[in-house]
């Protein structure tokens, strides 16, 4: 027994009593008083109910046309980069603010609808329980399905077509727009072959062209190659992929810039920590003297790993304090990264610029289901 008072009825007269007469008894077993209560539209079918009906409808419907405007954006709207001056240089920067635009309305839409419902037509009443300790008997289930179902056609959705149309299509689409997204992180790595994205990087060699180790001055259009004498014992820098067919193409150079997977650190080790590097089988002479290029993306998450402690020949991730042991073919020695560094292959041409041998041995990069570095 749930704490009510008097005689209980049996199975057979629960069986028998009406929705309304179970609600009644279902509060009074809960020991809940109804101290107030007040209906919104005491007389239905009035203009003003059906105004406020058509104003309820109007964000869902907005929250439906939003979601739906969100997902076509997502997949048509251009969102390759396009450089500046381009005749498509507006539509690509209006891509991530249309998307943040269209799913801004849609969230607006349905929260402003559902309380623009709750204040608008469910009834204003307040109600007082008195908690009971114990478990559910066959009263408390029948009473408490009883009250729900009465609670349904108290809230009216059931009977209001126009907005509950409008919340499913306001919802339905809402809920297309959230897992839209998600298809943007699905890749086969697969698809194309050897020439797939996740397995090569702008480090690729292409038509025998020479990949030389490029330093970024801020402005895309600069072309800095690297000597060996440019970088003093213990410094690092950042460096990109260049080809000679790149030069003067702004499109290539900035997009060489861009490309997650290409930012390679480049270190320079002191004489005496030179001398005690552990290298990796298979990779021996991946390194040029005391110069070793590493891949910048870091294993665990993909941040930027670039803090170098020189004294310590540890690079750090600032995302989530990987470190990397330099002096051991930058092997993970402390923080949620599992995987070594991948190292880049490099050397120097006849002119004394440092070069790529080839490309990385490995994917660069967090895990992904087929990695099996």
């Amino acid at each position: 027994m749930s704490g009510g008072k008097g005689a209980q009825p049996t199975d057979e007269e629960l069986a028998g009593m009406s929705r309304e007469e179970l609600v009644t008894l279902g509060l009074k077993e809960d020991d809940v008083e109804l101290a107030y209560r007040r209906e919104r539209w005491p007389v239905q079918g009035t203009k003003a109910e059906k105004r406020a009906e058509r104003s309820v409808a109007a964000w869902f419907a907005l929250a439906g046309i939003a979601s739906l405007a969100f997902v076509g954006i997502y997949l048509f709207w251009p969102w390759e980069y396009e450089p500046l001056g381009s005749d498509r240089n507006l539509m690509y920067t209006l891509y991530t603010p249309l998307l943040g635009l269209t799913m801004g309305l849609g969230i607006l839409g349905l929260g402003v609808g559902v309380i623009a419902y709750a204040k608008k037509f469910i009834p204003d009443e307040t109600a007082v329980q008195q908690r009971h300790m114990g478990g559910s008997p066959e009263l408390d289930k029948k009473t408490t399905v009883a009250l729900l179902q009465d609670s349904a056609d108290t809230v009216g959705i059931g009977r209001r077509s126009l907005i509950k149309r409008s919340l499913g299509f306001g919802a339905g689409a809402l809920g297309l727009m959230a897992i839209m997204p998600l298809g943007g992180l699905i890749k086969n790595p697969w698809k194309g072959g050897p020439d797939a994205a996740l397995w090569t990087t702008g480090w690729t060699p292409a038509n025998n062209e020479t990949i030389y180790l490029r330093r970024s001055t801020g402005r895309s259009h600069d072309v800095e190659l690297i000597r060996s004498e440019d970088l003093a014992a213990g410094g690092i820098e950042t460096v990109f992929p260049f080809r000679e067919s790149e030069r003067g193409d702004d499109e290539a150079l900035s997009a060489a810039l861009r490309r997650s997977d290409n930012p390679v650190m480049l270190i320079r080790l002191r004489p005496e920590d030179a001398a005690k590097v552990v290298k990796r089988s298979g990779q021996e002479d991946f390194n040029y003297g005391a110069y070793y290029a590493y891949s910048k993306i870091c294993t665990h998450a993909g941040c930027p790993a670039s803090l170098y402690e020189t004294q310590s020949n540890r690079l750090l991730c600032p995302c989530h304090q990987s470190q990397f042991d330099m002096l051991t073919y930058a092997k993970p020695i402390f923080g949620p990264a599992a995987r070594a560094l991948p190292q880049l292959p490099i050397t120097v041409d006849d002119r004394g610029y440092l070069i790529a041998k080839g490309n990385f041995i490995e994917s660069v990069g967090p895990a992904f289901w087929e990695r099996k570095s």
